[in-house]
């Protein structure tokens, strides 16, 4: 009696393999559900920004917390006026989580998260939000 081939590595769809892709999207879930709950509004529920107590300054994820606590009621003009990239960066993080947990699933070997020039595009544009949200004429998207 002979045993049926096995399919080779990465081919294949295996729910198995989604053990650590489910697991960061349920920690990601109760995070979100922690912060729709929990007003980041008022004051003692988490820590201040340690750059804005140092230097008075807005960091690139300044507002965030806000950002996702007015996400999570469904008030996305509040939360582009507490963090306009954060909330530009969420789909584009959706859909890394989704091609990790696809490649995952089928069972293909570990790459990069991203093509070293979009990391760096991705950098140059936090760093320049950071910048241009500190600046007179960047009020706007300031927290």
């Amino acid at each position: 009696m002979t045993t049926p081939a096995r399919p080779a590595p990465g081919t294949g769809f295996r729910l198995r393999n989604l053990g650590l892709p489910a697991a960061s999207l349920a920690l990601l879930a109760a995070a979100t559900a922690w912060v729709g709950v929990v007003d980041p509004r008022e004051s003692g529920h988490y820590p201040p920004c340690p750059y804005l107590v140092v230097t008075g300054l807005a960091c690139p994820g300044c507002g965030g917390l806000r950002c996702v606590h007015a996400l999570t009621h469904l008030d996305l003009s509040a939360a582009l006026g507490y963090n306009a990239l954060a909330v530009a960066l969420f789909p584009l993080i959706g859909l890394l989580w989704l091609r990790w947990a696809v490649r995952t699933a089928r069972g293909e070997p570990r790459r990069g998260l991203a093509d070293p020039r979009a990391l760096w595009g991705l950098l140059a544009v936090v760093l320049l939000f950071w910048v241009v949200r500190d600046l007179p004429f960047g009020a706007p998207l300031a927290p």
